[in-house]
């Protein structure tokens, strides 16, 4: 599946190990944002107001301990918390 961001577009249904949402990170994995997994342009322009945008570097830091959430990351030198719902909307492509 082919998702559009204005001038970006990410190949999600051909994610292999390099291609990741950002909830499905491990502790401490990092990776640089390739674009988001959804056509709610609501959610999109949220996730582009807190910062995040293609190219950008993003690393998880930690998890909350019920149910994993919020989820802490590193996204440039900014520290941030997002829900898993949140987390599972943005495509990162990974450096392993």
């Amino acid at each position: 599946m082919l998702v559009a961001n204005g001038s970006h577009i990410c190949f999600t249904g051909f994610m292999g190990d390099k291609h990741k949402k950002l909830d499905e990170l491990n502790r401490h994995e990092a990776g640089h944002v390739c674009g988001f997994t959804t056509t709610n342009e609501t959610m999109v322009m949220k996730l582009r107001e807190i910062g995040f945008a293609e190219g950008d570097e993003v690393e998880v830091l930690g998890r909350g301990l019920l149910g994993g959430t919020p989820i802490s990351v590193r996204l440039n030198q900014t520290i941030i918390a997002l829900r898993v719902r949140e987390a599972q909307l943005v495509e990162v492509e990974t450096s392993t």
